[in-house]
């Protein structure tokens, strides 16, 4: 792909990015998640360290997306807790420093679409479903073509085998199962 080619195109009547491969940009790019803390609390964190490819297709629902997630990266705001979500209770990730996601289908209409993956974390492997949107385009002064994508969906820890929790004297759990992902994709461009 050169820098002639634009790097938007109407699909439909919608303004998306050109088929090709964007990279995202591991400065631009967060890859959060929000559980419960007894069952009231949001507790929100993120992994810092991710490498993610994001190929367009020429029609959108030929899409693909590759992303390999550092876990030892998780970054909740508190240390003490970060240890424990890095700890055998949780990721391991010293047995398991790596999560990947591979997108099996995409469905899209207009900017917003969803895409179904399989996560792997601690070497088991689910299939996710998450809700897309294309937000834009913008060319940096460095004379990069960036497209911004975000994602967010749920999924039951437990599925991972991330099982740690405590039962509360008032009922409850200490910590949530379901967890939200809210993920932001600034993609760049690749020539």
């Amino acid at each position: 792909m050169s820098k002639e080619t634009a790097p938007t195109r109407e699909v439909n009547g919608a303004v998306v990015p050109s088929a090709g491969v964007w990279k995202v940009d591991p400065g631009h790019t967060e890859v959060g998640f929000v559980g419960r803390h007894f069952m009231l609390t949001k507790v929100r964190g993120r992994f810092t360290s991710v490498d993610a490819t994001v190929v367009v297709g020429e029609r959108p629902e030929e899409s693909r997306v590759t992303a390999v997630i550092d876990m030892t990266s998780v970054d909740s705001g508190d240390k003490t807790r970060d240890d424990h979500l890095r700890s055998a209770d949780f990721f391991d990730v010293e047995q398991f420093p790596k999560a990947t996601f591979t997108s099996t289908s995409v469905t899209w209409k207009g900017t917003t679409g969803t895409m179904t993956g399989d996560l792997t974390i601690k070497d088991v492997t689910r299939s996710v479903t998450l809700a897309v949107d294309y937000l834009g385009y913008a060319r940096d002064p460095w004379d990069n073509d960036r497209a911004v994508f975000s994602a967010s969906g749920k999924v039951n820890r437990e599925d991972w085998g991330l099982t740690w929790n405590m039962a509360l004297d008032t009922g409850g759990i200490l910590v949530s199962k379901e967890i939200e992902l809210s993920l932001d994709l600034e993609t760049i461009r690749q020539v």
